[in-house]
């Protein structure tokens, strides 16, 4: 079990995949960690209230919880992605504890992760299960609904959704490159994965692709639309209160 200590081979991949190993940026960044902890009463120091605002202000929409949820996948693409990816390609995957992956709140989509170092874990299902699910988006979930009404499904579907989405990147990637090996052992771990307890029942896997039982609400966006992997086969008419799992 072994890891390139640049993860050079996830840079291929593509942007929602590669995880920085170096800090660059000219200013210290937050934690994850520091992002899921308690609501600060200073607006300007909570760090995951600055990324929903970023959001919404790219995405020109003024729900925040839209915006919430649209990070909260956004945030859960990326980490998949970067697991996802090391565990398919090298059988190996990064600690990727909260305390060790700073980010950037105020950065571009995709989501920019840094980890200074490379200490590798197993590349299983139950490592992915335990460094993602459980480490980062059960306390990231937790923090969001401390802050907005966004249901418990909506949330899971996300996550889920963002795992589909890692799933099928790599699923392309592996066919168009020769790669069959690694198309075929992200297969098997997002399989493994989306069985499990905290993500069993968010959607209905058949093969690359994927249906969500929620909406991730992205057609409240200004000039947005469903989602591919949507429940909704067209956008619903907006209403304060639209379904959202």
């Amino acid at each position: 079990m072994d890891l390139d200590p640049s993860l050079t081979a996830l840079h291929r991949l593509g942007g929602f995949f590669v995880l920085r190993t170096a800090v660059t940026a000219g200013r210290p960044l937050p934690t994850l960690a520091q992002a899921y902890g308690p609501r600060s009463p200073d607006v300007q120091g909570d760090v995951l209230t600055s990324r929903v605002r970023r959001v919404a202000g790219a995405l020109r929409v003024p729900e925040a919880r839209v915006a919430a949820s649209v990070a909260q996948q956004g945030l859960a693409a990326r980490l998949w992605s970067v697991a996802l990816g090391s565990a398919a390609l090298y059988g190996a995957v990064p600690d990727l504890a909260p305390p060790l992956l700073r980010w950037d709140p105020e950065g571009s989509s995709p989501d920019d992760l840094w980890r200074p170092g490379v200490r590798p874990l197993p590349g299983d299902a139950a490592t992915l299960a335990e460094l993602v699910l459980h480490d980062h988006l059960e306390p990231l979930a937790a923090a969001l609904r401390s802050r907005h009404r966004l249901a418990p499904g909506l949330l899971r579907g996300n996550a889920a959704s963002a795992l589909a989405g890692a799933a099928r990147e790599l699923d392309a990637w592996g066919r168009r490159h020769g790669r069959t090996d690694v198309a075929a052992r992200a297969a098997s771990l997002t399989a493994e994965l989306l069985a499990h307890p905290l993500l069993t029942g968010a959607g209905s896997p058949a093969g690359a692709a994927f249906r969500r039982r929620s909406c991730c609400l992205y057609y409240r966006v200004p000039g947005g639309g469903v989602c591919g992997d949507c429940c909704f086969a067209r956008p619903p008419r907006s209403s304060p209160r639209a379904p959202s799992g």
